[in-house]
């Protein structure tokens, strides 16, 4: 098994030092190398740095309060603490990278049958496409965090981004201050089903 998968750790503390744009390129290119249902390759991606970054986190701010005063997933109401929390994060590491799928759709939209194949099918292409991020981050030494508590904010952060289609997710990117321990993992007796 590659060392990478066994190591990768979800990473929320970073240190100030900046990463090259060689190595996110790596990175990013390691992410749209991953396969996609029909080759759509779903993905585009929003690196933002320095001013731009802080930009990206005061959307996510704004986003987070009109969460808190009209819920987008009144659901989840409970997890907006973990995304405030998630945004803290975000302001640590030096690199965020937004993740958008151009053919994806608003989340409140009604989708008929082949529209919702077509979004799960992008949707398992993005998850690939964030695995081999996060894998390749790990390769350089480097943390990520693969961050989903962006839907707290949907609105304000795709508004700030500017593009088309659907916020699918973020990647913090930096070197990590912490080595946490691995999570515990379900034993493979709980997971499969044989059937000879």
């Amino acid at each position: 098994m590659l060392s990478e998968i066994v190591n990768r750790r979800s990473i929320r503390a970073y240190l100030p030092r900046l990463v090259s744009r060689a190595d996110i390129e790596t990175v990013l290119r390691a992410g749209a190398l991953a396969p996609s249902s029909k080759n759509r390759q779903p993905w585009r991606f929003t690196v933002t740095l320095g001013a731009k970054k802080e930009e990206s986190l005061a959307a996510m701010a704004r986003g987070l309060e009109e969460e808190a005063r009209r819920p987008l997933l009144p659901e989840s109401a409970r997890h907006l603490g973990g995304a405030i929390q998630t945004l803290a994060v975000m302001k640590q590491a030096p690199a965020l990278i937004f993740v958008t799928n151009p053919m994806g759709r608003d989340p409140r939209q009604a989708l008929n049958a082949d529209e919702r194949i077509s979004e799960l099918c992008n949707a398992q292409s993005l998850g690939a496409c964030l695995e081999n991020m996060a894998l390749q981050a790990t390769a350089l030494g480097l943390g990520s965090l693969w961050i989903c508590d962006i839907y707290f904010a949907y609105d304000a952060l795709r508004e700030w981004i500017g593009g088309q289609g659907a916020l699918a997710a973020a990647m913090a990117l930096g070197y990590a201050s912490e080595a946490p321990p691995p999570r515990p993992r379900k034993p493979l007796e709980q997971l499969v089903e044989w059937r000879e």
